[in-house]
């Protein structure tokens, strides 16, 4: 044990760097890395926690397939190696199931299947009432209409996504890494004639602690408490929000806000936002990509005639975001309009017409809901609202649609229209495809997609033929848009005889709803937006779940494709370069007050042409304002927020029995114990093992 032993000890420690540092490492021996998967996470309220979430050191468990009763049996009573992480089909995924597991010790988390099929009978994990408790309805407001009294209106929903679940659950997305889960539980967590599996047994664990706890006043009081006394404050939750996307389709004024002396608008909305079980998966094709389409080509309809025959009052298109989470987008709208902070107020606001959901009409029939309370109360607005149902169904009836009414006693949708009629009493009107409950069977949930909606091609078709050609549903949503457009001229004051002018482009719709549903990097997408937002568009339809900015300037894909949509739409091409387009000031004929501007790529047959867009489209913040207000617990705004979270990891491992991990346990112990001893004992006798060879005394001359 000299020089050469201490060389040879260094030697062996190098090598074990490098082939740490190379990749080669033990985790990655031992552990199967999951990364196409979707976590549920934690949301918040101002009286509750929802959502999901695992301990702060992740939760394991062995895998256990659920197919059957009996598999659930065993998970939840008679199985021999809990806790289980459950592998489940969607089948299972009810709330039935769910809540037994819930008030269960013996599950330690759950990763779901999503199939490419749809469940027959219908699937929804939102309430049944939704946005119960923020719309006009209550104990002072139409009082037997409130808590869906009149109209349960999603009659399948479950409530799934509003229970707080003490365990995670993942829904895995990729059929490779589901069949290595499969074929891990066949081969280690199967057993052999009935009798239990033998270990070693495959397990899963799964990463998603949240910070934040118990309701939003609870951890944005712990926001404040960072904030001002720690050094390095650290964030427990978001406020839920984004930006509304809107455009007076006459250009008012921005600078100065609040009143406009003989200004009147009529508001044409829809929601942009949507939601599911899982974070950040939205797909909202008949709740919220069929009133966007349906919006956007109305906007395109209009404008030739808006032109040349403008109607006497202006029209205000609006898209708002984080309506499904108690109107964030609209209440936000109408509190700047209050309170002089808008470029319009409330007294401006002729009348609303809101699109809903409208792309599942049975047959021809679509349905005008109106408040009844409003209209039973205000003469004035009860004769306005009746001039707007005799255009829109005379204008209907020249398209083959048959528009009709509920009774006189129903309740309006959930529908931004309600938080109007908070601040005052407004004539409107909500364009749906249902007359009391939804037809929409898979209401907030991941199977609201591009298949529900039949949005669907033949094979042979390639990319781009796809966006060219024209399904049915497209034909059917181009209908809704002409419907839209006309109702909405008649609303502003147009004259009958312009109608016939105004007509959606069937095409457009085609490609808005291939762009919305199927894939949003395509060439007429990409032809009407910024070249170089280089993450705008992807080679997959946009989420459309609203989320938390994480900076001033963080908005949605979806939001900003809107915006540079309806420009295009309602806007005008300029002879401005790109950077006299991104900053016109100081040029006479351009306004920045009455107009917004926006490069885009433009399209000439196959070459780009880019070019400036002058056109009134704005955004402006969409979060609620009880974070403005700073009322946490509001009961009269959205006070919905997001936790933040460190790590979303899921992995799958062969884990050993229990003995075998104590003998190993033992083991270890006893290893280290015999280092330390070895290790006194070299240090004791240093002096004698490593001296230096002695030299000789002799010399040789």
């Amino acid at each position: 044990m000299g020089p050469g032993f201490a060389k040879w000890i260094i030697t062996v420690a190098f090598c074990w760097f490098i082939q740490i540092a190379s990749g080669n490492s033990v985790e990655q021996k031992i552990y199967v890395e999951l990364n196409n998967t979707v976590p549920c996470v934690r949301l918040l309220n101002a009286t509750h926690q929802m959502g999901c979430q695992s301990s702060i050191s992740g939760n394991t468990g062995v895998l256990h397939l659920l197919e059957t009763d009996s598999d659930l049996d065993i998970i939840l009573n008679n199985g021999l190696h809990a806790p289980y992480m459950v592998l489940m089909d969607a089948s299972f995924f009810n709330s039935a199931v769910m809540m037994r597991m819930k008030n269960s010790t013996r599950v330690a988390g759950v990763a779901v299947v999503i199939p490419n099929s749809s469940p027959v009978q219908g699937f929804s994990p939102h309430n049944k009432c939704p946005n119960q408790y923020t719309g006009v309805y209550s104990d002072t407001y139409g009082p037997r209409l409130a808590d869906c009294n009149g109209t349960v209106w999603n009659p399948l929903g479950n409530g799934l996504s509003f229970e707080d679940f003490k365990f995670p659950i993942f829904s895995m997305n990729d059929d490779n890494q589901t069949a290595v889960i499969r074929k891990c539980i066949s081969e280690h967590n199967m057993g052999v004639n009935g009798s239990a599996p033998a270990y070693p047994l495959c397990a899963l664990q799964l990463f998603s602690h949240m910070h934040a706890v118990t309701s939003t006043a609870t951890c944005m009081r712990r926001n404040d408490i960072q904030n001002n006394y720690s050094l390095n404050p650290e964030t427990v939750c978001d406020p839920l929000g984004d930006f509304n996307v809107w455009a007076p389709l006459h250009p008012i004024n921005t600078t100065a806000k609040g009143h406009k002396a003989n200004e009147s608008v009529v508001v044409a909305a829809t929601r942009m936002d949507g939601r599911t079980f899982f974070w950040d998966v939205a797909t909202g094709a008949e709740g919220t990509v069929a009133g966007i389409v349906a919006l956007l080509a109305a906007s395109q309809a209009l404008k030739t005639t808006a032109e040349q025959a403008p109607p006497p009052r202006n029209i205000l298109f609006t898209f708002f975001q984080g309506e499904t989470f108690d109107y964030i987008g609209s209440s936000k709208m109408v509190y700047d309009m209050d309170n002089n902070n808008f470029v319009i107020d409330m007294e401006n606001v002729h009348s609303v017409l809101e699109i809903g959901q409208v792309g599942l009409r049975r047959g021809s029939e679509l349905w005008m809901h109106t408040d009844p309370v409003s209209r039973r109360n205000n003469i004035s607005v009860n004769q306005e609202v009746g001039n707007i149902l005799k255009g829109m169904t005379s204008a209907g009836a020249e398209l083959g649609l048959s528009l009709a009414e509920p009774t006189a006693t129903q309740a309006l949708p959930p529908s931004s229209f309600q938080r109007f009629l908070l601040s005052r009493a407004v004539p409107g009107v909500v364009l749906a495809d249902h007359q009391s409950a939804f037809n929409n069977k898979y209401y907030e949930s991941v199977y609201d997609n591009a298949d529900y909606l039949n949005v669907s091609y033949p094979p042979d078709l390639t990319l781009e033929e796809q966006l060219e050609y024209v399904t049915d549903i497209a034909r059917a949503l181009t209908n809704v848009s002409t419907l839209v457009a006309r109702s909405l001229y008649l609303q502003a004051g147009g004259e009958e005889s312009q109608l016939e002018n105004i007509s959606a482009d069937s095409k457009i719709v085609t490609q808005l709803l291939y762009g919305f549903l199927i894939q949003s990097n395509n060439s007429y997408f990409r032809s009407l937006t910024n070249p170089e937002d280089k993450l705008l568009l992807e080679a997959r339809a946009p989420q459309y779940y609203v989320g938390v900015p994480i900076s001033a300037n963080t908005i949605k894909p979806s939001t900003r494709i809107v915006q540079y949509l309806l420009a295009n739409y309602l806007g005008n091409s300029t002879g401005l370069n790109q950077s006299k387009c991104q900053d016109p000031s100081g040029l006479p004929e351009e306004s920045k007050e009455l107009y917004s501007y926006l490069w885009v790529r433009g399209a000439n047959g196959s070459e780009a042409a880019p070019f400036c867009v002058r056109s009134t489209v704005r955004r402006t913040l969409a979060i609620s304002p009880a974070f403005e207000l700073k009322q946490y617990d509001s009961r009269t705004y959205s006070t919905w927020t997001e936790s933040r979270w460190k790590l979303i990891r899921a992995r799958i491992f062969l884990v050993a029995s229990h003995d075998l991990e104590m003998l190993t346990l033992g083991v270890g112990i006893a290893v280290l114990l015999l280092s330390l001893l070895v290790t006194y004992f070299l240090s004791t006798k240093a002096e004698l093992l490593f001296a230096p060879a002695q030299e000789s005394t002799g010399s040789a001359y």
